[in-house]
């Protein structure tokens, strides 16, 4: 990196004490981090400067205003943003990106990533190099997927050290495209699909063409934001190599849905509790997609004219009114994208589909145990709203016999996953006992 080319960098931190950490070996592990110009959004409890001038920073500007503070430091010859925010005035992580992004400033390039995080050495110089080599694939490349884990308790060996790409998991209760990831073994950067919230370097006007809607609270960011970067002409590339890690687990720190509770709004601390929230940001992304029978005005934050939805569509072979997928999606191999020459016409596609179910049947425990000690094996039957089976399934004594045995407050749990017709959607779920001297038991029977 040149000293022209200057790095923004967006970090949405929610009470999170791997910021400092984060930023520290951001800082060591680039190339020239006289270059990074970093933003955080810093929604916190404690409204402080101790914790950055504590760390090394020195504070260079500040302006106190009460609806808008904003700190400025230098650290290790980085600049650094900080827009103190209480926790109880967060509307969520991509608000929090997007008060960060108002900070950018015409830099060469773009970061977004969250707020634990560890880097590998000359990350900035990498992921810049890796991105300009894509130029002649991709007028407007994008770099993303969901990094490797790391645990700040764990020495630095035991990282994982293996790439992934993401890929297509199910469809929401809502009908919006959910991602999980699959290892990548790869010599070269592998076209992709999806963008991961966590993990976006871009040229810097991404921040301008693709900015974070800021009333989508959190579920559903990522497809959204993958829709709107294709249609802005973006192309999505799987690094092959690792440049960053990502803390996974952080099961004992604070999340924004535990602090804006019920209780949090009945005593007038919040607005509006976290699921209200969601449920407004999800009628957004369901608007985005053309699924809301009321669709909202999302503004700035809808669909680019460069390319289509329905290419975006064939591009990840997804059909999200439809709620199918082509087989090659759910497959062996996990395909997340199809490219123009592979684009099959209307009919085609819509003779291709498959709609997939997955599913963890919860019952109670009261409804098998009278049969469990005698039964041979169960039978578990899925059937649509005018009784056509759509999928079957034998369990076995042992299977039940350890659901059984794990079960949770009183529930006990049965996975399932299979694929229907598009026009078919499950309704009913009817589990049945067999033994060998009286026959077939007692139907269970709930909705699906």
């Amino acid at each position: 990196m040149t000293t022209t080319q200057t790095l923004f960098v967006n970090v949405a931190s929610y009470r999170d004490p791997e910021l400092i950490p984060t930023l520290r070996d951001m800082i060591t592990m680039a190339r020239d981090p006289q270059n990074l110009r970093i933003t955080i959004c810093w929604q916190h409890d404690n409204e402080s400067l101790s914790l950055f001038t504590g760390a090394g920073m020195q504070l260079t500007d500040s302006d106190d205003a009460a609806d808008d503070p904003v700190w400025r430091f230098e650290w290790q010859q980085a600049r650094i943003i900080v827009v103190p925010v209480h926790y109880f005035h967060s509307r969520g992580a991509c608000w929090a990106r997007f008060i960060a992004e108002r900070h950018y400033a015409g830099e060469t390039f773009s970061l977004q990533i969250d707020s634990h995080c560890r880097f590998a050495a000359h990350w900035d110089h990498r992921m810049i190099e890796m991105l300009n080599g894509l130029r002649a694939l991709s007028a407007k490349p994008v770099l993303s997927t969901y990094p490797p884990a790391y645990d700040p308790q764990e020495p630095d060996e035991k990282r994982s050290q293996f790439a992934s790409r993401l890929i297509f998991r199910e469809f929401s209760k809502e009908g919006l495209p959910m991602l999980s990831s699959t290892p990548l073994s790869s010599d070269t950067p592998v076209r992709g699909s999806y963008i991961a919230g966590g993990f976006i370097f871009a040229d810097g006007s991404f921040v301008q063409q693709v900015a974070n809607d800021p009333h989508i609270f959190f579920a559903g960011e990522e497809i959204a934001m993958a829709a709107r970067a294709f249609t802005h002409g973006y192309d999505v590339y799987t690094p092959h190599q690792i440049l960053l890690w990502h803390y996974y687990g952080r099961r004992k720190e604070n999340k924004v849905w535990s602090d804006h509770s019920r209780e949090a709004k009945s005593s007038g601390e919040i607005e509006m509790a976290w699921w209200e929230r969601d449920a407004l940001s999800k009628k957004r992304i369901r608007t985005l997609f053309g699924l809301e029978a009321d669709p909202v005005d999302i503004g700035d934050y809808s669909l680019g004219n460069a390319r289509s939805l329905r290419e975006f569509e064939r591009l990840t072979g997804l059909d999200v009114k439809r709620r199918a997928v082509l087989p090659e999606v759910i497959g062996r191999d996990k395909r997340s994208v199809f490219l123009p020459h592979e684009w099959p016409d209307d009919a085609l596609w819509a003779q291709r589909l498959v709609s997939p179910f997955g599913k963890s049947i919860k019952l109670n425990k009261t409804d098998i145990s009278d049969a469990q000690a005698t039964a041979a094996w169960w039978y578990l039957g899925v059937y649509s709203d005018n009784n056509r089976l759509l999928n079957e399934r034998k369990f076995s004594r042992e299977e039940i016999d350890a659901a059984m045995e794990s079960a949770d407050e009183g529930k006990m749990s049965l996975t399932l996953d299979f694929t229907a017709t598009p026009s078919e959607t499950p309704s009913v779920v009817r589990l049945c006992p067999f033994n060998e001297l009286n026959g077939w038991g007692a139907v269970v029977e709930q909705a699906w």
